[in-house]
């Protein structure tokens, strides 16, 4: 069997990681309400909520020792900035949800291969990873 395009490779573990997350989110009573919700300034991996907090994570999945520490560099200015304006687009079609105090979390997957096969681990999770200024 032929591999994976390096595109859809990617996108598959990028998927693998936001389903890891979400699952630690819902172990920690979060309530997940969208997936991959897309606008046209770019895509909310999760969106969550518990009691009167709505969270926006974004998933970062990496191998080890990569250029962007784990993914934690590719949150810079300009993808906090996409972050904003698209929370901001789902609380417009989600007005009901707009009174909640918001945050913006990133975690941290790290993929790794062996012999055995492929595994995931959550190696960090960044709660109000940034500040909305």
């Amino acid at each position: 069997m032929d591999p994976l395009p390096r595109r859809a490779s990617l996108q598959n573990t990028g998927n693998v990681g936001e389903g890891w997350v979400r699952q630690y989110l819902c172990q920690q009573g979060w309530q997940i309400l969208a997936q991959r919700w897309r606008c046209p300034w770019g895509e909310l991996d999760l969106v969550a909520h518990k009691a009167d907090v709505l969270i926006f994570v974004e998933v970062k999945t990496r191998s080890p020792g990569s250029w962007d520490r784990g993914g934690l560099l590719a949150v810079g200015i300009p993808k906090q900035r996409r972050l904003i304006r698209a929370a901001q687009a789902f609380l417009s079609q989600h007005p009901h949800l707009s009174e909640l105090s918001c945050r913006f979390d990133v975690a941290l997957i790290e993929r790794r291969a062996s012999r055995e096969g492929v595994s995931y681990a959550l190696v960090d999770y960044l709660p109000a990873a940034f500040e909305i200024c």
